[in-house]
């Protein structure tokens, strides 16, 4: 019989715990919701041994079991046993060998909850570099847990972790049997007294029964016999906690003398702090921070471009050679115009937001990412911020849900509002393929000095406009929340290490599996649903189109008969020498009604696509955004893009294949779109309107999971309607005013 265990994974942050999670728990994970709370719930199963599996949860970081953001009083919470549906039976504590003296205050903290533990010390590689020698026997036998050495990034020690798991978990290794400070000496009456009420808990338990009792689910008998022994003894929280975290840094201090042997940080100066110096000069380090963003976008542009272009080439070549083999019926024009063509816009850009992920992936694992959060401090609270809002606001740039989702991390609720409020406007990567499908038409192939890329430089651009939009409606937004609370910004910086390539890759598999079958499903959809509404109208106007269209080819066809007609007897009864010229006038004639009837046709499917569903939505919509240039498929692609922005492209595939003839389906989307025309000729793509429909779609909310996700962290509909009418008329306005100034 499988036994399975659920055992708590802990740390402070940038200890390496979430590595240590990736490595135990591979890719049997899941990520949810703390019950009743919006913190990321991460867990996993790992078989620790034959027979033996375990139900792995990844806590929140935390440096101390005094809790102040949400997701530390998650991890407080299920560590003190007030989770209902969370209970560890023990607990990894994974701790930074390069900052021990750190970590250790939290590893006391759950020594003395007298539940069993495990240490898994990581960095010891980085300890070793830094000339720290660490006695793991004797640590051992002075915190009295077991302790393994391990480098998830190496996959080193996991084995032996395993095993020391396995050992606690068969109850060979208690939870340690002495306590690492004496608690009775700081507070012993007041927690005798609540021994009384709760007698199984341990004393330092006990003093967190005293200090947070109210937070904790106790009904309201226990939380009036708890608050007595407070009064009764005169319990001081604060002076009890400042006790006793002097009293943990004594001990810690004594036992990194024994255990620990530290070079002098005078003599050897370290490769991070090096660098630091570099990357985060006062002025050197924004340069470097812009060259970073720039290579960034150049790169999507650069290494994307071959593997684009062959996807492209294979759906045209798939398109062309169907249309020329199937039969001419409705199941056909599906297959080709809706689910090639809706397939063709999905699969077309996985190789950028491969990329795209990729890279942003290798900046996080080297620890760079945290430095942006350092460098741009300063300017962030010009406009109401502070630095912990750049993580969401980068973030931004792969998605905006989750990047809300991750503002919780902000003490100060003014900032977390402003810093929820603008976040959409960082160009996410659903925005990615309408800045590439529309950049290719717009902005010629150009490099400058021999590797500068014009579309790259405009690609930067957008993004740099969504950032700077941001700040100003920051800025703005300041001046209307009011909050009394004051603001600091505490961030621990990792050090730098070497890139996990494989890491790396693995991201960029999911975001491309989660951007063909998340967002995919929902352009396939619609696609589909555009088809069919592209296809299909009121009968009567159908009709009308249909019957004065087969007037005008009849009526063609005719002509042609009577051409040829003209030209069989006048080259019989013709001389010899005048054939030649009698056959080329003729031939002339024919062509001319060729083209006659392949202009009627087409304008036969023009008038079709504007008589149906679809294009009577369009023309409805029409008149409002005239004045920025677009047309009513713009329109229509405007409409179906509030599902997710990517639908644009989806849309597009359908309404520009709708009525295709066979090699017209060889044709790219691109090369579509580049050949519209408005009715007057000029072409729908120019560079004005394709600028006003980046800036639109650089700064409107088209997203509705990003406005449901605002309403569940705000617990509110007031701030996502808010944001719609904010961003849609802001989207608007500068459209319009870029339209104006470019045509």
């Amino acid at each position: 019989m499988t036994k399975k265990l659920n055992i708590a994974l802990v740390g402070n942050p940038n200890s390496g715990k979430s590595s240590l999670f990736n490595v135990l728990t591979g890719l049997n994970q899941k990520v949810g919701n703390f019950p009743g709370v919006t913190v990321d719930k991460k867990t996993g199963t790992s078989t620790i041994a034959p027979g033996f599996d375990a139900n792995i949860i990844d806590l929140p970081g935390t440096y101390s079991l005094y809790p102040k953001r949400a997701d530390e009083w998650v991890a407080y919470k299920v560590l003190l046993n007030q989770d209902e549906l969370v209970k560890p039976d023990m607990i990894v504590l994974v701790a930074d060998a390069s900052n021990l003296k750190r970590n250790l205050l939290f590893c006391s903290q759950i020594i003395d909850l007298k539940v069993p533990v495990v240490v898994a010390l990581t960095m010891m590689d980085l300890a070793k570099s830094k000339g720290t020698q660490i006695d793991i026997p004797g640590l051992e036998r002075e915190l009295g847990v077991t302790i393994v050495a391990v480098n998830p990034r190496k996959n080193k020690g996991i084995p032996q972790l395993k095993k020391a798991i396995e050992l606690a978990a068969e109850k060979l290794q208690q939870a340690a049997p002495r306590d690492f400070i004496d608690m009775t000496a700081i507070a012993g009456e007041p927690i005798a007294g609540l021994k009384k009420i709760f007698p199984a808990v341990s004393n330092y338990r006990a003093v967190h029964f005293l200090i947070n009792h109210e937070n904790f689910e106790l009904d309201a008998a226990t939380q009036v016999a708890i608050e007595q022994v407070e009064k009764d003894h005169k319990f001081n929280p604060t002076k009890t906690q400042a006790e006793e975290i002097m009293q943990r840094y004594g001990r810690i201090k004594h036992i990194m003398q024994q255990t620990v042997v530290e070079s002098d940080p005078l003599q050897k100066s370290l490769f991070t702090e090096r660098l630091d110096n570099i990357l985060m000069h006062r002025y050197w380090g924004y340069i470097i921070l812009l060259a970073v963003l720039f290579l960034l976008f150049q790169s999507v542009f650069w290494v994307a471009q071959y593997p684009m272009d062959g996807i492209e080439w294979v759906f045209g070549k798939l398109g062309g050679f169907l249309g020329s083999s199937l039969p001419d019926t409705w199941w056909s024009d599906l297959l080709i115009n809706g689910v090639i063509a809706g397939l063709s816009g999905i699969l077309v850009f996985i190789p950028q937001i491969m990329i795209l992920f990729g890279l942003i992936t290798l900046l996080e694992d080297t620890g760079y990412m945290a430095r942006i959060s350092f460098l741009t401090d300063k300017l962030m609270r010009k406009v109401g911020l502070n630095g912990k809002s750049v993580m969401p606001m980068i973030s931004g740039f792969a998605c905006a849900v989750p990047a809300i989702m991750s503002a919780r991390n902000i003490e100060n609720k003014k900032e977390r509002l402003l810093t929820i409020m603008v976040t959409p406007l960082m160009s996410c990567s659903a925005r990615l393929p309408v800045y590439t499908i529309l950049i290719a038409l717009i902005i010629p192939s150009k490099l400058y000095f021999g590797f500068l890329s014009l579309q790259g430089l405009v690609m930067m651009g957008l993004y740099l406009l969504g950032t700077v939009m941001a700040l100003i409606v920051a800025w703005v937004l300041k001046w209307f929340i009011k909050t009394t609370e004051r603001s600091f910004f505490i961030l621990e910086l990792p050090v730098y290490r070497g890139p996990r390539w494989k890491n790396a890759l693995t991201t960029m598999i999911e975001k491309a599996k989660i951007f063909v079958f998340d967002a995919g499903k929902v352009i396939m959809v619609i696609s589909l649903l555009l088809w069919a509404l592209s296809t299909y109208g009121p009968k009567a106007k159908m009709h009308a189109v249909t019957t004065t269209y087969n007037e005008q080819a009849a009526a063609n066809e005719q002509l042609k008969e009577n051409i040829i007609k003209e030209k069989t007897a006048a080259l019989t009864t013709a001389a010899i020498s005048d054939t030649a010229r009698l056959t080329a006038k003729y031939d002339s004639l024919i062509a001319k009604n060729d083209e006659q009837g392949s202009l009627i046709e087409k304008e036969r499917k023009t008038a079709l696509l504007q008589s149906s569903y679809a294009g009577s939505l369009g023309g409805f919509i029409e008149p409002a955004i005239r004045p920025l240039g677009y047309d009513w498929k713009i329109g229509i692609a405007l409409i179906t893009s509030f599902a997710a922005r990517e639908v644009f492209v989806g849309t597009m595939a359908t309404l520009y294949s709708v009525g295709d003839d066979a090699d017209e389906n060889n044709t790219t989307l691109r090369q579509k779109m580049s050949a519209a025309v408005r009715p007057n000729g000029s072409k729908v793509y120019d560079l004005a309107t394709g600028l006003s429909l980046l800036v639109f779609y650089v700064l409107a909310m088209q997203c509705m999971s990003t406005l449901a996700v605002v309403k569940r962290e705000t617990r509110s509909w007031k701030w996502p309607v808010i944001q719609l009418f904010y961003m849609t008329g802001l989207a608007y306005f500068l459209s319009w005013l870029v339209y104006e100034i470019a045509k």
